[in-house]
């Protein structure tokens, strides 16, 4: 690339969102073109790897030519005009139902798009599909009673993690250049980082949803920070449908310069409980942290104090929320969920109100910690995953519903502490597969995050070509 312009040497679909609206300024190529660059591109891959939901070719057309008409009178509709941007199954889209994940959901179309969608939509960015998300979002994983199974485009045997399955699919096959998921426990960072690609867990209310929950945020999933932070600039804006938002800010997403000279990092390799961390994983997290070190940073090794009873809390409580719902449905229903589900649901049922009470108050516990930890560092470093990979048609790295979330272990703190995290590829295995590092900053210091990430994507090593569409 040069001066932000593309090359004839860069199929469209593959163009970041920065350089597609370069490309558009400067007459090079239309909204029209590249909707159809990445509507082709979906098509050769989308049997492979299953990752959209309600996929609108025809109506993906109309809005990139109305994008096109805009653009040739100079009067393009917003920030984002003509980009196309795929949202998660479980972001509400007008006219589009929301099955989420599961084939027993009543499939009324939405009345409204979601303030993300409303957000994305308004800017002029075309919402061209959704993508796939496991049932009801509680897996970390691309299996779907609903969708089907979701594969992970650098080796369609492996998993892509979830629940933002569909997303982190999307941006590695590169349908496009924006991607939007949700994250309650890791969704957005975990597929991510099987995936290759770059995410942000917004601090707590930093993008407006709806419904809002303890711990739910909305974040971008990208190939590029900058593309992130473009994303950021629009998802964060305010919207009166979620009382646990925040207030409007005056952030300048696009000023990503940082000096890490004094930055003080902490490096977490070991929480002492849960998944043992694979050695591929270990070395490229402690390479991550070298290269901030070798810029200035302070780095010192951490504990965070996470402990297997805020884990089990936690999941009693989400135990017993996944069952509230589940007991709505007759038992020929919940035998259509998938049986992974139902089953870690069921003990849900049988705990006691103090019990679940107790099991709530571990997220008042992790928010503790992480206000404890970031008194005295300004960023931490650590896995996203434990494991490099894990295969496609399995619920879980362990498939194991009484062990159900013990690989997510790096990730779920910081949405009950409500601190951004960013999950960033920072290598590869020994077979080629993607490894990410996470970014973690403090409350509200979600611009921070995106510096950091910027300055380590200028900084790591050479990645590997995207993968391409395997042969028949």
């Amino acid at each position: 690339m040069s001066d932000g312009l593309a090359t004839t040497a860069t199929a469209l679909h593959d163009l970041s969102a920065t350089e597609l609206l370069a490309g558009y300024y400067g007459k090079q190529f239309s909204p029209s073109e590249v909707m159809e660059a990445v509507i082709a591109q979906a098509t050769r891959w989308e049997p492979h790897i299953n990752a959209l939901y309600a996929f609108d070719p025809d109506t993906a057309r109309k809005a990139a030519q109305a994008s096109t008409e805009r653009w040739a009178k100079g009067e393009p509709l917003g920030l984002l005009d003509g980009v196309p941007v795929t949202i998660k199954e479980n972001v509400a889209t007008a006219g589009v139902p929301v099955p989420l994940g599961v084939p027993i959901t009543p499939l009324t179309p939405a009345t409204a798009d979601a303030p993300p969608a409303a957000r994305l939509r308004e800017a002029g960015g075309i919402l061209w599909s959704k993508t796939t998300m496991p049932d009801f979002g509680m897996l970390s994983s691309g299996l779907s009673s609903f969708h089907g199974v979701t594969r992970n485009p650098w080796d369609v045997s492996q998993n892509t993690g979830g629940s933002s399955a569909g997303a982190g699919a999307a941006g590695a096959a590169g349908y496009g250049p924006l991607h939007l998921g949700t994250d309650i426990g890791g969704s957005v960072r975990l597929p991510a980082a099987w995936c290759g690609i770059f995410a942000l867990k917004p601090s707590l209310g930093r993008v407006p949803i709806d419904p809002p929950y303890v711990g739910r945020c909305a974040g971008p999933m990208t190939r590029t920070v900058d593309d992130a932070a473009l994303m950021m600039s629009v998802l964060s804006q305010p919207d009166g449908r979620d009382g646990m938002s925040l207030p409007p800010h005056d952030f300048d997403w696009s000023e990503l310069d940082v000096d890490m000279r004094g930055k003080k990092i902490g490096l977490l390799t070991d929480l002492g409980f849960g998944m043992a961390l694979e050695d591929e994983v270990r070395d490229v997290v402690t390479q991550a942290a070298r290269t901030f070190e070798a810029q200035g940073a302070i780095v010192e090794p951490v504990g965070l104090g996470f402990t297997r009873e805020m884990m089990d809390g936690l999941d009693a409580f989400w135990r017993a929320r996944m069952w509230s719902d589940l007991a709505q449905f007759s038992d020929e229903q919940r035998a259509r969920v998938l049986p992974y589900i139902v089953r870690w649901a069921e003990p849900g049922a049988r705990l006691s109100g103090v019990e679940v009470v107790r099991g709530f108050n571990q997220t008042m516990a992790m928010r503790a910690l992480g206000a404890k930890l970031f008194a005295g560092i300004d960023y931490l470093i650590s896995p996203v995953a434990p494991v490099v990979s894990f295969a496609a048609d399995v619920a879980s790295p362990w498939n194991d519903p009484d062990r159900p979330f013990d690989h997510i272990l790096y990730t779920v703190p910081w949405n009950m502490a409500e601190n951004p995290a960013a999950s960033i590829n920072a290598g590869y295995s020994a077979k080629g597969f993607p490894i990410g590092v996470q970014i973690v900053g403090k409350r509200f210091d979600d611009l921070g995050v995106l510096r950091m990430a910027k300055a380590f994507e200028g900084l790591r090593g050479e990645q590997k070509p995207w993968p391409v569409v395997p042969r028949a």
